[in-house]
């Protein structure tokens, strides 16, 4: 029996006809009759069994869809790894796979815990920045330098480091605290553009106080009186290797007391014991050494050594702050860089924790991660960040291949192939077998002493794979 039409909106009535027990409702517009000459379009509501027509449509829908997956799958050029995972893991037993799955996701933790972390503290101060706010404030100026009746403080050695032009002319006026008169012969040159100009020697980069010195013809001019200096990096790090103007010296001493007492000004040290330094640098990376000069100045101790022209002595607690790690963190504070080659190993420090822990284990030096862990908390003490952010500690990174899967033998075919695209097998080293060598065993076994060029060359490309180097695994040797 057929459905009732007045159920359902927009319906046409029943049609009405021939058998009463076919009765049938068609529902839209798209509905012609018969003797009209057009085709009807029907839309049946009785779920009926699917036409032959539609199911072969829809079949062959689908294998279209799934040759194109196919293809695509084919065509591409990344490596199944989840096939060479089965492949290495085939004969190992279900511990050691859990032994490797746990590895994985500890090291997967340990990654993100190290972004969260990086995210969460706030970003370490460059030395770019710390010497733009010592221009700024005028830490622990040692010059006055006078240009068009306007007064400059500023640091002999940063200017002398960064300029020629200030080399020569401090050189003539070595005198603390000196006042010199400029005679500057560049046309237009004025106040704002003088500070502007002394700005990018402290900083590196042109500022946008000044919109003369975007101009290309006034930099040439500049550059034809006062020079062209080197990249900031290159210059803070020969200021810090020849120290020339050093107006401060770093000394030891073991009794806490006489430190606490007397924190700079004593001389405790033997001269060869002590380090020179600068305290514009001192003070623009260190908020502790920073508040004990400014602590000197307001004592009134500052105008005295102006009067002698002496450096001013600094005493640091070698308990807190070792002496082995004296040049590390003077390193970094010129340089943004931490150098673990710097430290004195062979001066042991009186009251240094990580030794007395490696006394007391039983080993006779302290390892490069106690170090490290030591080198951090003298950066929180001195509150200097880009040491206790560090995380370049100038070590090479030691990669660790297994070489069953990436024999050694082939390990300067693959690199000279990284730096050149070219595959040299002549590279290989055949008189060096590689254990678990899977090209070697079949030779071996078919008492053939050394394996074939081909071999070689399909044992490559294999290595090429797992590696997804694609020059590799194409290149022509």
């Amino acid at each position: 029996m057929g459905v009732n039409a007045s159920s359902y909106p927009h319906s046409c009535s029943p049609r009405f006809g021939g058998n009463p027990q076919t009765q049938q409702t068609f529902i839209g517009a798209s509905y012609a009759p018969q003797g009209y000459g057009g085709e009807s379009k029907l839309y049946s509501l009785e779920h009926g069994p699917e036409k032959p027509q539609d199911k072969k449509k829809k079949s062959s829908s689908l294998a279209t869809l799934k040759r194109r997956f196919i293809k695509r799958r084919k065509s591409s050029r990344s490596a199944d790894h989840a096939r060479q995972m089965r492949e290495l893991l085939s004969g190992w037993d279900v511990r050691d796979v859990n032994a490797l799955v746990e590895e994985y996701e500890g090291t997967a933790a340990l990654k993100e815990l190290s972004l969260q972390a990086g995210l969460a503290r706030p970003e370490a101060r460059t030395l770019q920045r710390d010497l733009a706010t010592l221009y700024q404030h005028k830490y622990c100026t040692d010059v006055d330098l006078i240009f068009q009746d306007s007064c400059f403080p500023a640091h002999r050695a940063i200017l002398a480091a960064r300029c020629p032009f200030f080399k020569t002319l401090l050189s003539s006026s070595p005198g603390y605290g000196a006042e010199v008169l400029l005679d500057v012969g560049t046309v237009g040159m004025d106040a704002p553009m003088f500070s502007s100009l002394l700005h990018y020697l402290y900083t590196g980069e042109l500022g946008s106080e000044d919109a003369r010195l975007q101009n290309v013809d006034v930099l040439v001019r500049l550059s034809e009186e006062f020079g062209t200096p080197n990249s900031l990096e290159a210059d803070m790090r020969n200021l810090c290797e020849h120290m020339p103007y050093f107006d401060s010296l770093l000394s030891f001493s073991s009794d806490s007391e006489l430190v606490e007492a007397f924190g700079a000004g004593v001389n405790h040290s033997s001269p060869d014991e002590e380090l020179r330094a600068h305290k514009a640098v001192l003070s623009a990376r260190s908020p502790f050494f920073r508040n004990l000069l400014q602590r000197r100045i307001r004592s009134g101790e500052e105008i005295t050594e102006r009067t002698l022209q002496t450096p001013t002595r600094i005493i640091l607690d070698e308990s807190i702050i070792p002496k082995k790690y004296a040049h590390v963190v003077l390193h970094c504070m010129y340089t943004d860089a931490v150098d673990l080659s710097l430290v004195l190993r062979g001066s042991p420090s009186e009251g240094s924790l990580g030794e007395v822990q490696a006394l007391v284990a039983g080993r006779g030096c302290m390892s490069r991660a106690e170090e490290a862990m030591e080198l951090y908390h003298i950066a929180l003490f001195l509150e200097f960040s880009m040491l206790a952010q560090e995380r370049t500690l100038q070590t090479p990174t030691r990669i660790i291949l297994d070489e069953s899967i990436i024999p050694k033998k082939y390990a300067h075919v693959v690199l000279h192939c990284m730096y050149t695209d070219a595959v040299d097998l002549s590279l290989v080293l055949r008189g060096s077998p590689s254990e678990g060598s899977l090209g070697e065993v079949q030779a071996l076994v078919a008492g053939r002493g050394c394996m074939s060029r081909a071999e070689e060359a399909m044992e490559l490309y294999h290595i090429a794979l797992f590696l997804e180097f694609s020059m590799l695994a194409q290149g022509k040797s």
